[in-house]
């Protein structure tokens, strides 16, 4: 079985497009503002790994560029409310996906959102009964997050990675794709910032 993209370590630092990011660390995570000559007018904000990419033109002033960042902050922030799970609906879904695809085994005391794991995207403690998954993984699409969920309800059955193990994952549909998603994620992250691809 290849390595586990589910172990994977987090993102490197990165390089801006034009002189040294801007970083800051507010509650949910750094910020890098990342300043192009070829933008002109338009602001974009996404998230990568941890921390928020806040992409600007370079002829921007330090007030507006403060402006702007809060403003994505906040748009951000608006997005991920809508769509994302809270723990107690985190919880209903590790229960649906262990009767679907565990026979209903797996019966976790909690199921929580976490923000201080960012080179795994989940844990389990199988004597405790409590699964934990990375704030990383919110917004990714649903297939790789009843992956990982599932891949940690499987510990509560089996704690190791041996076979038995990785039976248990054969009949969730979308293994290797979500798999490949996640290793892709990492890849993506450890790569070198090529200026002027803003």
């Amino acid at each position: 079985m290849p390595a586990d993209p589910l172990q994977s370590v987090g993102p490197p630092q990165r390089t801006a497009a034009t002189g040294r990011p801007r970083t800051a660390a507010p509650p949910d995570g750094p910020v890098e503002v990342r300043r192009s000559s070829r933008r002109r007018r338009t602001v974009s904000a996404y998230r990568e790994g941890g921390r928020t990419i806040v992409l600007i033109p370079a002829r921007m002033s330090e007030d507006e560029e403060r402006r702007w960042v809060s403003v994505m902050m906040e748009k951000l922030a608006a997005q991920e409310q809508r769509r994302y799970l809270d723990d107690a609906e985190l919880a209903a879904r590790a229960e649906q996906l262990s009767a679907r695809h565990l026979d209903g085994r797996a019966v976790p005391r909690t199921v929580r959102w976490v923000t201080n794991q960012q080179s795994r995207w989940g844990s389990c403690t199988p004597a405790a009964g409590s699964i934990r998954l990375s704030h990383r993984l919110q917004g990714m699409p649903e297939y790789v997050l009843d992956y990982v969920l599932l891949h940690e309800l499987a510990h509560l059955l089996v704690p190791g990675h041996g076979p038995g193990f990785w039976r248990l994952l054969e009949g969730y549909p979308h293994t290797d794709r979500a798999r490949g998603f996640l290793e892709g994620v990492v890849a993506a992250e450890r790569l070198p910032h090529i200026p002027g691809a803003d």
